[in-house]
């Protein structure tokens, strides 16, 4: 996520820092860099424009140009000026609602709406303790329905049943009825995808938000298609009340332009980010530690949450332990292997890390293979647990006996 961006922007301040002093041409210089960088990387034009002017302004000030660490001082202004474009705090789903508090999902076709909608739930469910409903208003693909209730059967959540020949406003009906009956605090509405030049469609999606009168209606948004997004959000938000967007695929997006126009353009907070195509690769959308991860400072916060999920407490105190005692083994070293696994992987946790971005892009490059924890991982499943010499062996040669020749009973007998 952002490494292009993160690389240019890191080779530009990195030549900022090595100055002692700056002048106004070094900062107009580095701005315009700047700005070929976020246009590269697919960020919508007013917006890169807009970002460019408002830094450079704060930049070339007096206090600026004339402090002890000019390059730092900018790196902080650029720093700033990003999580003011990203949106300064993490937005929070509005659930504190009469329940059922409903969630409608909107979006094109393909973006991914009907496995985002199980992500979510999922994560509702288990992280907030919320007994959640899905329906799907998806009528129009082929066993959309049917795809959602086996996602529901995977998530251990609940899916409202099919009935054949009912519209999405019908649904959406008995889906409200059936949550408030079963006493839901969350009912989660997964619409069909739609093209937003499709007027027919918008006005059904219009007629159920009329029914449901969701407390969040979410845009979900497939990050790679990169400007196109803007202008998806620009149309769907003309047609529904959005509160907030939520963006697919980030883990593949290197560029990151998608995020970085959405609050701007659309003025709605980017919410959630999906990561991945696991039922639980969804997180929340954290402006300030995206910012840091894209000048590379890291994400220090992030790692930690991660390592609190994936590592249990007690097998961290039992490791510490052994290690204390001097007692580290193949097995102890097998387990961490798995944990970073589980974790994200080697260039994953290295982006997270402070000053670890360039041992990041050696990863991406391929000097660091990924695969080395799966190998290593099997070389130790490949061994086999070595057996200790019997403390009852005195001689060199019955200590290099074998432990089956040494089982044995002696065919010697002794004289009476």
């Amino acid at each position: 996520m952002f490494d292009s961006l993160s690389e240019r922007l890191g080779g530009v301040f990195e030549r900022l820092r090595g100055r002692g002093a700056l002048n106004e041409g070094d900062v107009r210089t580095a701005m315009r860099e700047v700005r070929i960088a976020l246009l590269e990387a697919d960020v919508a034009l007013p917006v890169a424009r807009d970002f460019v002017e408002k830094v450079t302004e704060q930049a070339i000030g007096h206090q600026v140009l004339r402090s002890v660490t000019p390059g730092q001082q900018v790196v902080k202004i650029v720093h700033d000026a990003l999580i003011d474009m990203l949106g300064s705090d993490t937005s929070e789903l509005e659930l504190g609602v009469t329940p059922p508090a409903v969630i409608m999902l909107v979006g094109l076709q393909g973006s991914g709406k009907t496995t985002t909608t199980a992500k979510l739930a999922k994560l509702l469910s288990k992280t907030q303790g919320k007994k959640v409903m899905m329906a799907s208003l998806d009528v129009n693909r082929p066993a959309a329905q049917e795809q959602l209730a086996v996602l529901g059967t995977q998530t251990e959540v609940s899916t409202l049943p099919i009935v054949a020949g009912q519209t999405p406003v019908e649904i959406a009906k008995r889906a409200l009825s059936s949550a408030k009956l079963q006493g839901f605090d969350v009912l989660m509405l997964d619409t069909a995808g739609r093209l937003h030049v499709d007027q027919a469609l918008m006005d059904e999606m219009k007629a159920v938000a009329d029914i449901a009168k969701p407390a969040e209606i979410l845009l979900v948004v497939d990050s790679l298609t990169g400007q196109d997004a803007v202008n998806v959000a620009s149309s769907f938000s003309a047609q529904v009340p959005l509160t907030g967007v939520i963006l697919t695929r980030m883990d593949g997006d290197a560029r990151g332009g998608a995020a970085l126009s959405m609050r701007a353009v659309t003025g709605k907070p980017i919410k959630f980010a999906g990561m991945g195509e696991k039922l639980d690769a969804i997180e929340p959308f954290h402006p300030k530690r995206v910012a840091g991860r894209i000048l590379g400072m890291g994400d220090v916060v992030s790692l930690v949450e991660r390592a609190a999920e994936s590592i249990q407490q007690e097998d961290a105190e039992r490791m510490a332990s052994r290690l204390a005692k001097g007692q580290f083994d193949m097995n102890d070293l097998r387990s961490q292997l798995q944990q970073m696994r589980r974790m994200g992987g080697l260039g994953a946790l290295a982006g997270m890390i402070p000053g670890m971005k360039k041992a990041q892009a050696a990863m991406a490059s391929g000097a660091v293979d990924e695969k080395i924890l799966l190998r290593m991982d099997a070389m130790i499943g490949s061994m086999t647990p070595r057996s200790a010499p019997s403390r009852n062996c005195s001689t060199p040669s019955a200590r290099s006996a074998s432990p089956r020749a040494a089982g044995r009973p002696s065919r010697t007998s002794t004289s009476s």
